[in-house]
């Protein structure tokens, strides 16, 4: 019998047709072109994890400005996996996570002709003809859950459409990716995993232990993401994922997006052909079918100036008085590729995929519509 992936390569991914609907067309006359056309060619781009604005270094993530809505629709993107949890077993991670889609909610409200609260696959198709930018709220950690599954459904019912099940270090679901004894999956962890499940939330991976992946994989009844990591086999980062794990993941149906991050090399700033290198790799092990793209970082650029890099070493060094900083951090890396530090990095690396022999439709793909199958067959 033919495996998941086998099945998704050959059977015409009805989920993609619907929603990349004239996207490949277009694109393959130009993948890099910006969204000045008719709606109905424009591509269907994710993110698989990203902030949809910009950073003050001295005051942090703000309210979106003016010039972070225009950097919104000169992106291309047609939605974001946003963040609006607590990470790293705060003790107030509950009631930091309400205020956190109450952000979002804010935002939405300020701004409904340009951005769209995303409940379904249906919602995304919406965000891409009216090219609004769609917000996908997501966990990075199940902490805010605490040990009560009816919460589940409660921040399902506020507009939760991702979980990620741990962050770096074990929480109440099981290990995240530094804890040495990778012990997996709590038996609590299955539980919610279930019910994730059957609230028709997708399951994210990112973050988790080796063994967590592989047994929350096999648990999972849905396709499940790793939403944003990098190639293990090629550089051996606790972040990264392992080859054996993605092939996993892929032959039940998910997806894995390749960030911009630091642990794309094994010391020194990640440079565009890092990137491209482990989206090739990805490519190699799992199949077109199920590489995306999540980059981890703002949809503005920041201006990479002494007080950014002032700010990021106060932000490293954060993460270790917290217990959160992973093997590969570094205060004089930033968390960034600067060749795609710009606001059509989408366009950009479209652009660069083509260069390298890539088809529209596999480009397409890679950029955001394996990311929509996996939703809409979770969401409905």
């Amino acid at each position: 019998m033919a495996s998941r992936r086998e099945f998704l390569s050959t059977s015409g991914l009805s989920v993609i047709a619907a929603l990349g609907a004239g996207a490949a067309t277009a694109a393959a006359q130009n993948p890099g072109k910006k969204r000045d056309g008719a709606a109905a060619t424009a591509p269907l781009w994710i993110d698989g994890l990203a902030v949809p604005g910009g950073i003050d270094p001295e005051k942090g993530p703000g309210p979106l400005t003016p010039q972070h809505l225009l950097d919104l629709r000169n992106s291309g993107l047609t939605a974001v996996n946003v963040t609006v949890s607590d990470v790293g077993n705060a003790a107030d991670a509950f009631e930091t996570t309400l205020f956190g889609i109450a952000d979002q909610e804010r935002e939405i409200a300020q701004h409904p002709a340009q951005l769209l609260k995303i409940r379904s696959a249906a919602d995304l198709q919406l965000a891409r003809e009216k090219q609004m930018l769609g917000l996908i709220y997501g966990f990075q950690d199940s902490s805010p859950i605490g040990y009560d599954l009816k919460r589940l459904a409660m921040f399902q019912g506020l507009g939760v459409r991702i979980v990620q099940l741990t962050y770096n270090n074990r929480n109440l679901c099981g290990d995240g990716c530094l804890e040495p004894s990778d012990g997996g999956v709590s038996r609590f962890g299955l539980e919610v995993i279930d019910e994730l499940a059957r609230l028709k939330i997708v399951l994210d991976l990112s973050h988790a232990s080796p063994r967590t992946m592989e047994q929350a994989i096999a648990r999972c009844k849905n396709p499940a993401l790793i939403s944003h990591t990098a190639c293990r086999d090629l550089v051996d980062r606790p972040r990264n994922t392992y080859d054996r794990v993605l092939r996993q993941l892929a032959d039940k149906g998910g997806v894995a997006g390749i960030y911009f991050m630091p642990f794309l090399r094994e010391s020194g700033q990640p440079t565009g052909e890092d990137l491209l290198r482990h989206i090739e790799h990805a490519l190699k092990v799992c199949g077109e079918d199920h590489v995306s793209i999540g980059t981890d970082g703002f949809v503005s650029p920041p201006l990479l100036d002494d007080a950014y890099r002032k700010a990021h070493r106060e932000f490293v060094e954060s993460r270790r008085k917290k217990g959160i900083f992973s093997a590969g951090e570094d205060a004089e890396v930033l968390n960034l590729v600067p060749e795609y530090n710009r606001v059509d990095r989408f366009h950009h690396l479209a652009e660069q995929l083509q260069q390298r022999g890539y088809a529209a439709a596999r480009i397409d793909k890679i950029l955001g519509l394996n990311l929509a199958r996996v939703m809409g067959e979770v969401w409905g």
